[in-house]
């Protein structure tokens, strides 16, 4: 998410002091603890807008905010962050952009950017010719630490009238996100309508709120034993769904990035398709809840250091990462590079953007039909 700090006349009804636009980028949607990044920018002589250079290839989210301060920016970079995430808890959509993007427990949507190259999500939003599919949502019961918990469920069209081969499936994490408030059940529609993937189930569970997802994603065998023990059969005993790990995906985004690459390490048995997006790999056993900034890593990140000691499973692994993403970016090709010398099969891709579910949306499409299309 990129966070647009205005010090000028006017910005989103705002006022604030004459001044220059100093821009923030890549301020974590899931509460990583992610560097806010400052810009600079210029306002149009006749235009009353702000513009600031970007690669043609960057596409994302932003929220606008007034800094209504006399002082300039600080020049120590500790202090500007402090003044930029204070400043962060008071942006909002901007009002000349009716492109927007639902936020994770905040009060404010995000608007949404895309420059001419960047890459095109031609399957987002509904689409009103498709046949639509059906989304549920269930009460799973299960056992602490990670108790029972609601699962949304994703059927494709016609499900009731198919042949009874069993659907492949995907687990996908932050299920209140994806199904709840960013419309995946749309872009499923499309692109099963487009055959860019065949009719598949998802079943995504709900993170319920910063507690319970800190607890649980990661690499936290109790919350994999519930995705592969209790939920894929849960499922499994309602619906037309496989049980064979070749046609079964695990997939998520930042700690639910790693929680997916955990669970193909862990149980590839059940789960031989990994999708992680921005995958936190700066985490290790042992840190302390809630983590505050990323913590240094020195060598390899923990997970890469047990995938290079042990024999490869039988994985299929795609990672995708933002450029504007820092250390994650280089954690992330280490891991590519790590999987592919053990014999993985992995792929890898990078997209000009951060940690941002505006990126994450399209980038997921596109690594599930990678995954499944084949």
């Amino acid at each position: 998410m990129i966070l647009g700090i205005a010090r000028s006349p006017s910005c989103g009804g705002v006022t604030a002091p004459p001044g220059r636009c100093c821009s923030a980028a890549t301020a974590s949607p899931t509460g990583t603890g992610s560097p806010i990044r400052s810009w600079s920018g210029s306002r149009g002589p006749t235009s009353g807008t702000w513009g600031c250079g970007c690669a043609p290839t960057t596409g994302g989210s932003y929220r606008l905010a007034a800094d209504i301060s006399l002082r300039e920016p600080p020049a120590d970079p500790d202090a500007l962050q402090q003044r930029l995430r204070s400043l962060a808890a008071h942006a909002a959509a901007d009002p000349l952009n009716l492109r927007r993007i639902a936020t994770r427990w905040q009060s404010a949507d995000s608007s949404v950017f895309a420059l001419p190259d960047a890459p095109a999500q031609p399957w987002s939003g509904r689409r009103g010719t498709v046949a639509a599919g059906r989304v549920e949502r269930h009460r799973v019961t299960a056992a602490a630490p990670v108790g029972d918990r609601d699962a949304w469920v994703y059927l494709p069209p016609e499900t009731g009238r198919r042949d009874g081969t069993p659907l492949p499936v995907a687990v996908v994490c932050d299920g209140d996100m994806w199904f709840g408030r960013l419309g995946l059940a749309d872009t499923l529609d499309a692109m099963i309508a487009d055959g860019a993937l065949p009719p598949l189930a998802v079943v995504a569970p709900d993170a319920v709120d910063r507690t319970a997802r800190r607890r649980d994603l990661g690499a936290r065998e109790p919350f994999v034993a519930f995705l592969a023990d209790v939920l894929l059969p849960w499922a499994a005993g309602r619906w037309p769904i496989t049980t064979d790990p070749r046609r079964t995906v695990v997939a998520g985004q930042s700690l639910g990035g790693l929680t997916a690459l955990y669970a193909g390490y862990l149980r590839p048995d059940r789960f031989g398709n990994v999708l992680a997006q921005s995958p936190s790999l700066w985490w290790r056993p042992g840190l302390p809840s809630p983590p505050g900034p990323k913590p240094p890593v020195h060598g390899d990140p923990w997970l890469v250091a047990r995938f290079k000691a042990e024999p490869p499973r039988p994985l299929t692994v795609h990672l995708d990462v933002g450029l504007h993403e820092g250390t994650m970016v280089d954690h992330a090709r280490v891991l590519y590079d790590t999987l592919r010398a053990g014999g993985h099969r992995v792929t890898f891709d990078a997209f000009n953007g951060g940690h941002d579910y505006a990126c994450w949306h399209g980038a997921l499409a596109d690594g599930l039909a990678r995954l499944l299309a084949g």
